[in-house]
This record gives C-alpha cells, structure tokens and sequence, in this order.
C-alpha cells in the first residue's frame, strides 16, 4: 500500500495482471492528497485529479445502462486521497471520507486527463483535388456492403477518410440505395422529407428540381446542424448533360489557409445567414462558411451561395469579407480543385454534405429522363456504426 505521506514506491510490472494474465503498462503508483500519479512502464507518468477518479468511480455508475448516478456535489472539490494499491487488474483507492474505490487499470491506461480516448469513428481527413481523378474515388460493390461487416467497415473508413466514395451495383428501384444507407443508420429527415426526388419538376421549389447548372454547394447550410452524408442513387441518367461535379472543400479552405490567412479567418469568425423559404418553411441561421473544433482543424464547410441570405456583418467589414468569400468562390471555379463525372444507373455517390461540395452540369430533359434518389445520414449515425463495427471485430 502507498500512503499519502510516503515517498514514491515503484512496484513491479509482474504485480500488475490484468485478468488474462498479460502484464499491466505500470510499474507505480504516488499518492498525493488531491492526485494520483501513475508511472507507466515507458517512465513517463499520468497525473490524475482526485475529483476526476471519484467522478469515474465504477460504484458510482448504474450496474446494467453505465450511466452515472453519483451527485458530483455530494464530494468535496478536492476528494482527499488516503493510500493506493494494486489488486490484480485494478487500484484500490481510499479516501479520507471512508469512500473505497476499485479503479480499472484498463481505464487509467486509456483515459489520461489532457489526451482524449481513441475512438475508432475518428478518421484523418485525406485532402484531395483534381488529381484524385474520378478513378480514384473509393469505389465499393453494394452487395458486398449489405452482406459483409467487414467490407461495411473498410467503406465507411475510406468514405470518412476521403469524405466521398461510390457505391455500385445497386438495382433500379427507389428503395435500393435506402437499403444502403439504412446499414449505417437512422435516416436524416428534413423539410424535404426522409427522402426526396432529384429529377426536373414543373413547380420546383429548390434548383435541384430543375435542369440548370447547379454551382459547387453544400446543402442545407440553413439548418441549424446541415446533413451529415448524403446518398444519390442514380436511377436513370439518360440526358445530355447532367455531369456530376465534386471538390474538396476542406482542400480548398485549407490552401485558402495557407495563401491568405487574413481571408481564411473572416471565413472562419464572421456568421452570415442562409435561409429558405417557401409555401411550408421558412428556416435560417446565422454561421460562418468555415468551421474550426477547440484545435483549429477544419470540422464543416457551410458554402452555398443560392441561398446566403442578405450579408448583415458591420458595414466596415463588408469590404473584406467580399473579398474573401468572393476568393473562395473563385476556388469552386479551380478545375485544379473540381472531379467531374457522369454517375450511371445503379451507381450511388456517398458523400460528406459537411466537407464534399457538390454541383451538377445543366442537361437537357427532352433528351432523356434523369432520375437521382436521395437521403442523408447525419455523421453522429455514421460514427456510431463505426464504433459499433470496431468493437465487434476487436
């Protein structure tokens, strides 16, 4: 056992078991009155906070859903840590209150206060333009996915990591691509419904629905949270014209970055509104196009300037912000940046609605039917799945 006053006592590895028998990454433990430290066997060492061990204490949780019951505002704001020792593949820690708590070594090793837990959902961004090639687009057989666990997996990880994938083989029916989607989950609904029709209307009331030239865009940017993937089942695609268009848009935001950081930071910090309306809806929001996490990395494009609503920033910005909007607008136009390509009955395009900006060539329908069926997954779905997938393999 480690007092609270003791000097520091290094304990063997061979102490440290887990239930297999494999030894435990630790070779001691130092007790102080509000922190744990952890010496692992590489001699670097983990701090752990006494209120972040009784807030993570097991007796703590709820035995069957793991949820917590314990009332943090039941503990002093610095638990006081008495002494710890080692019990097989766990820490027995007690407190100066009388609490006993047996901490999960296991949980120690992969929770380290400063450094998140690797998740399994979290795939690296493989940035990507032109010299992608169409060729290049991560390309996956649709029965092989509805089948096969493992090849679900691999394509979900290609299409998360290069943000846009193509599922192909699909039959021409509506409910082929649902199929599909519905393995990663829960469908999207929106105030286009659960699914929708991209075909030429007589009465559209989104551009989608005709057949003009739709510029690169996400979609939805006026939601509150925009879709996460999207799916477009190609069920006919028979028109002259009517070519699909894809870039990068974190690529673009993050050459943007590079070239002109002063443009790139009014994109990231200044909100502007999207808005739709029509006869049933009218739904806006105010945001920036780009969109940065607690580390500056790129988590979200919002770009579609269809429906930008009226620019509302202070008129002494205004200037500059033109400047930079109209820059990364200019970057849409790149064909360094852009992927085109004609999608064919039976092939389905899968892509990140939050990162891929898409468009289409305009075509003509009295040349022939085009016909896309279409849904969305929003990316907390497309995580899980992953989570799921990789707990199931481990």
């Amino acid at each position: 056992m480690v007092a609270a006053t003791a000097p520091l006592i290094v304990i063997r590895k061979s102490h440290f078991l887990d239930r297999t028998g494999f030894p435990m990454p630790v070779s001691g433990l130092e007790v102080r009155a509000d922190t744990l430290v952890v010496i692992w066997t590489d001699n670097t060492s983990t701090p752990f906070p006494t209120i972040w061990l009784r807030d993570n204490c097991p007796s703590g949780l709820h035995p069957q859903t793991h949820e917590r019951l314990l009332d943090l505002l039941t503990l002093d704001a610095s638990p006081h840590l008495l002494s710890a020792e080692c019990v097989g593949d766990q820490v027995k820690l007690i407190y100066r209150d009388g609490h006993v708590s047996l901490m999960p070594l296991m949980l120690l090793s992969a929770h380290h206060p400063g450094r998140p837990a690797p998740d399994p959902a979290k795939v690296s961004a493989e940035l990507w333009r032109a010299d992608l090639t169409p060729g290049g687009i991560p390309r996956f057989e649709a029965a092989r996915v509805l089948a096969d666990d493992g090849v679900l997996r691999q394509w979900l990880l290609q299409t998360a990591r290069y943000g846009l994938s193509i599922v192909d083989g699909l039959d021409d029916r509506h409910g082929a691509g649902i199929e599909v989607a519905e393995r990663v989950g829960f469908l999207r609904e929106t105030n286009f419904g659960t699914t929708f029709e991209v075909i030429s209307m007589p009465d559209p009331n989104n551009l989608a629905y005709t057949s003009v030239a739709l510029p690169l865009h996400t979609d939805l940017p006026n939601q509150e949270m925009p879709p996460g993937y999207q799916f477009l089942h190609c069920i006919a695609n028979e028109a002259a014209g009517g070519g699909s268009v894809f870039a990068d848009g974190f690529a673009l935001a993050q050459d943007l970055r590079e070239e002109d950081p002063a443009a790139f930071k009014l994109l990231a910090e200044v909100p502007i509104p999207f808005r739709f309306h029509d006869d049933t809806a009218d739904i806006l929001v105010r945001a920036p196009v780009i969109a940065l996490d607690s580390w500056s990395e790129l988590i979200e494009i919002r770009y579609n300037a269809h429906i930008a609503a009226i620019f509302d920033m202070p008129a002494e910005v205004m200037p500059d912000y033109y400047r930079a909007y109209r820059t990364y607008m200019a970057k849409t136009r790149d064909p360094g940046y852009r992927l085109e390509f004609k999608l064919g009955p039976g092939e389905m395009v899968v892509f990140d609605n939050r990162r891929i900006l898409h468009g289409r060539e305009a075509f003509d329908p009295s040349t022939g039917f085009r016909h896309l069926h279409g849904c969305y997954v929003d990316r907390g779905e497309f995580a899980s799945r992953l989570r799921l997938l990789a707990r199931a393999a481990a």
